[in-house]
């Protein structure tokens, strides 16, 4: 199957055209770019796009790939996903190699689940298979019969496998097409272990299965919410997977090392001439020395301009920390 193809074709569709500022017009029959705008904005031919997306070229240069990824827009996990898939044309090859699912948890892993009660937590191989959990999750799950045999507890198989999936899951369609989309990210049939549950599970579920895979985009959602149907209510839960976004920094101060002067950093106002140049013969780690520069510039007349520099300095770093 051509993954790449569909998975570039998934995401063009994605796409619309006031995101990359061309005019929707009035007849259009694609939901989102044309393949000619595509090529139009990367910078290739349309013959290329279309030779990409039927699989009669995988192989496409860094640069045309980088060009068509930002045309797309795509995410930073997806355009790590369109580079595997690049590289999962080659054969012979798989990044998991001979390695085989994991079917142990290691004690520091236990040990955060323990600190994650009561909340719902499981650890998951590649497979789906439950290898820990917490106690908030075995009650979640219990009324599923999904741990009744912990040593074969499978999401993949309670999912498509057990009709009591369909009434725990309100949106059970989205739940099989997220969970397809986990099986394939990767090499899919080229890992053994995935190809023999996907045996399985083609005998299990039928075409329920087999639709999905030649349908479902090989990527999970970055973020998503799962409805659970329980005998005293509905629950909703949300689960994030993006990666979070740089975070801000903050004014940082800190107690500088013996011999050393203290100061303020403030990276917001960095173009800024930096304060503590004109308050370099003051150390601004001693309430005393702060209390005495604000004294000094009280007084007026023989306060200089350093003095009162300091004083502004030492006032936002008091009131801001405590050291």
């Amino acid at each position: 199957m051509n993954e790449l193809g569909f998975f570039l074709r998934s995401r063009r569709e994605a796409v619309t055209p006031a995101r990359v500022g061309l005019p929707a017009g009035p007849r259009r029959r694609t939901p989102g770019l044309r393949r000619a705008e595509v090529a139009t904005l990367a910078g290739v031919s349309v013959e290329y796009i279309v030779r990409l997306e039927q699989g009669r070229d995988r192989r496409p240069s860094p640069s045309v790939l980088a060009a068509i990824a930002g045309v797309l827009q795509l995410t930073p996990s997806e355009r790590i996903h369109l580079h595997r898939l690049t590289k999962a044309s080659d054969p012979g090859f798989t990044c998991m190699g001979d390695a085989i699912p994991a079917r142990t948890v290691r004690p520091s892993v236990r040990a955060i689940l323990g600190h994650l009660e009561p909340a719902a937590a499981a650890v998951v191989n590649r497979l789906g298979d439950v290898l820990a959990h917490t106690d908030g999750y075995r009650r979640l799950m219990a009324p599923t019969g999904l741990l009744d045999t912990p040593s074969t507890a499978n999401l993949a198989l309670f999912i498509f496998g057990d009709a009591r999936a369909r009434a725990f899951y309100p949106d059970w369609e989205h739940i099989a097409d997220q969970q397809v989309a986990a099986l394939k990210q990767g090499p899919f049939r080229n890992d053994p272990a995935i190809a023999a549950l996907a045996d399985e599970l083609e005998i299990v579920a039928g075409t329920e299965f087999t639709r999905r895979v030649a349908t479902v985009p090989s990527l999970p959602a970055a973020t998503g919410t799962t409805r659970i149907e329980q005998r005293r209510g509905r629950v909703t839960t949300t689960h994030p997977r993006n990666p979070r976004p740089p975070r801000r920094r903050r004014p940082a101060a800190a107690r500088p090392p013996p011999g050393r002067r203290g100061y303020l950093h403030r990276p917001e106002r960095a173009r800024r001439p930096p304060p503590w140049r004109a308050a370099r013969n003051f150390e601004l780690t001693s309430p005393r020395r702060v209390s005495a520069c604000r004294s000094a510039s009280r007084r007026g007349g023989q306060s200089s301009s350093a003095s009162s520099s300091a004083s502004r300095l030492a006032s936002s770093v008091i009131s801001s920390y405590q050291w």
